[in-house]
């Protein structure tokens, strides 16, 4: 009887272990660097931790070219900011996501790359400005989708650095927007959409979202489920 429980566990942990999925935190920066990203890090590890995941930090993009990106699950652009690739690591990161990878953009992952139009399409927008850190209410486009179900209502006020967006992808599922009449330096109009997602060419999943600036993100609940369920849909596929 021991033996057939310890022989039990033995493939219970083996199975835990083959189900371990990794995760790559990619926070390489050039210029501006925000101050949240070792909070973030830390928060991505948390959750990590918490679902079964092996995280895995990078600010290096040499990364996409001296390793093996067939066993990385999922790249998260953690407030990444501007042209931080060269032509071999944007073939790798490209040919990576061809090839069935998955993408998390965090706030500033739209604020890279911005003369590389296969990232743009990839994120879904580019930034185009922000006003200053301010409160703002965001409408739940999507309430019953898997990243915003732990909301309790339709809208969903918080504090942030919002960002406005150029190049807006056609096609893209809006999860959320913002409600620009609710604060100042709004310049998307009506439809400012604030965190969306949409399939991949190659059967991955791209998915962003646009809080995050702050170093007080990464300890607010909600915000923090939010990041926890896109990184669980992103897996999903």
């Amino acid at each position: 009887m021991r033996f057939t429980i310890y022989a039990l566990l033995l493939i219970f942990s083996l199975k835990l272990q083959a189900q371990e999925k990794q995760v790559l935190i990619f926070s390489e920066t050039e210029g501006f660097r925000h101050n949240s990203i070792e909070n973030g890090i830390q928060a991505i590890q948390r959750i990590g931790n918490e679902i079964n995941l092996k995280t895995i930090t990078s600010q290096d993009s040499r990364f996409f070219i001296e390793n093996d990106m067939k066993e990385i699950d999922l790249v998260i652009f953690l407030n990444t900011t501007g042209d931080i690739l060269n032509r071999e690591e944007q073939t790798a990161f490209q040919s990576y996501m061809d090839n069935g990878g998955n993408f998390f953009g965090i706030h500033a992952a739209a604020d890279t790359e911005l003369t590389w139009p296969w990232y743009g399409d990839l994120v879904g927008a580019y930034f185009n400005g922000h006003p200053e850190i301010q409160e703002a209410v965001i409408n739940v486009k999507m309430p019953q989708h898997m990243t915003l179900d732990h909301l309790r209502d339709d809208t969903w006020k918080r504090t942030d650095e919002w960002y406005n967006y150029k190049e807006i992808g056609k096609g893209l599922n809006v999860l959320m927007t913002l409600d620009e009449s609710t604060y100042k330096g709004g310049e998307n109009g009506d439809f400012h959409p604030i965190a969306w997602y949409h399939n991949y060419r190659g059967g991955g999943i791209s998915i962003y979202t646009g809080g995050g600036h702050t170093t007080e993100s990464y300890s607010e609940p909600d915000f923090l489920q939010h990041l926890s369920k896109c990184i669980q849909f992103a897996l999903s596929n």
